[in-house]
């Protein structure tokens, strides 16, 4: 009997806890944190995932074949436009700038012998028509005998032959010297293609060749890229391609510098989705441009979609979804009411912005997302202390 009594007696304990329990959980209040609508700047932006790439990579190769003999670069360096990269051996085609040099001098050498020869020739034609013109007048009163004056004028044709032929000797000297000056054009050119230089102010990506190397023409020595034409090819949702624009500012973090931002531009946006991924290409320049960079380095980019001053808002953690439709939860005399409202921008400090739907004095519920889809219209709760 006593031990009947004595189980009736836990059974009641028992059913008073789980009361007491069940008050306290199913039928108290739900604590709340609350918030109200304020005015802040909002900035819009959207995330991409991409890597470090080059817009221009230029191959450093060599016009001619030759042994390279020296080389002031390696990969990594940063280079001026003309720096010195490499040189060939070149002692052939300094023996034949030497001897096209040689063959210029040799001409105007020449030419000066028959400058002078043909000045010779042309004061002996004068003489000689003046000695044959006088023997005709000498002639004519039979002073002199015809066969001296018919030597004289033969004297005189001779003469000018050897006008012409100087002139022609002299000719042929000038165009001697215009030859060797274009062999002598051409073997220099020869000789400084044996110099490589840098095209442009950049960095060489990599050494392709060493010294002792036999390089051909056309064969990469550097890789070279110009440090402005470095950006990031930004893979973004498709869906989140509303408001970008060429122009539009960004802020690239790249995984070789955890923590450091570096600003950035939109340069060129893809006109083709990825049809498995659903992305499209973005292409962001670094503002101004970096030399700390690695191609095919991984990188983030958030670019600035659109920017509001003084819009009302509230934190990300007090909007919640019911269907189709966003809105938030409204605490009111002890009670939780839900309001539907139209959202605009989304800042990455987690503040929404509200277009319609509130008054502005509101209280606002702010709880874990999967409290909130729990909250029912009506349901008490009460503020948080």
């Amino acid at each position: 009997m006593q031990r009947s009594k004595k189980k009736y007696l836990m059974m009641v304990s028992a059913l008073a806890g789980v009361v007491v329990l069940a008050k306290l959980t199913f039928f108290s209040p739900a604590s709340v944190k609350v918030t109200r609508l304020e005015s802040r700047d909002l900035t819009a932006q959207v995330y991409g995932n991409g890597t470090v790439e080059a817009k221009v990579v230029v191959g450093i190769s060599s016009k001619i074949t030759g042994k390279i003999v020296e080389l002031h670069a390696d990969q990594g360096d940063t280079v001026k436009q003309g720096m010195l990269l490499a040189k060939l051996e070149n002692d052939d085609l300094s023996e034949q700038v030497r001897q096209a040099e040689a063959t210029v001098l040799k001409a105007r050498a020449t030419q000066s012998v028959e400058t002078a020869t043909l000045q010779k020739a042309l004061a002996n034609v004068v003489l000689a028509k003046k000695n044959a013109h006088r023997f005709e007048s000498l002639l004519e009163n039979d002073f002199v005998p015809r066969k001296d004056t018919e030597e004289l004028q033969v004297a005189y044709q001779v003469a000018k032959e050897e006008v012409s032929r100087s002139r022609a000797s002299l000719e042929s000297a000038r165009m001697d010297e215009k030859q060797g000056e274009a062999s002598q054009k051409y073997a220099q050119a020869k000789l400084a293609d044996a110099r490589i230089y840098a095209p442009g102010d950049g960095l060489l990506l990599s050494r392709d060749l060493e010294l002792g190397a036999i390089i051909t023409p056309g064969q990469t020595v550097f890789q070279f890229t110009d440090s402005k034409t470095v950006w990031i090819k930004a893979n973004v949702d498709e869906s989140q391609m509303p408001g970008m624009q060429v122009g539009n500012p960004a802020i690239i973090t790249l995984r070789s510098a955890p923590g450091e931002q570096f600003p950035g531009r939109v340069a060129r946006i893809g006109r083709q989705s990825d049809r498995v991924t659903e992305e499209s290409e973005v292409d962001v320049s670094f503002e101004p441009p970096t030399e700390h960079f690695r191609l095919g380095e991984q990188a983030d980019v958030f670019i600035v979609t659109a920017v509001k001053k003084s819009v009302p808002s509230l934190p990300s953690a007090a909007i919640v979804s019911r269907g189709k439709a966003r809105g938030v939860w409204v605490f009111k005399d002890g009670r939780l009411h839900f309001k539907a409202v139209n959202t605009g921008i989304e800042d990455r400090r987690e503040f929404v912005e509200v277009q319609s739907g509130l008054e502005g004095g509101e209280q606002i519920v702010m709880a874990p997302p999967q409290v909130m889809k729990a909250f029912e219209d009506g349901q008490r709760a009460k503020v948080a202390q």
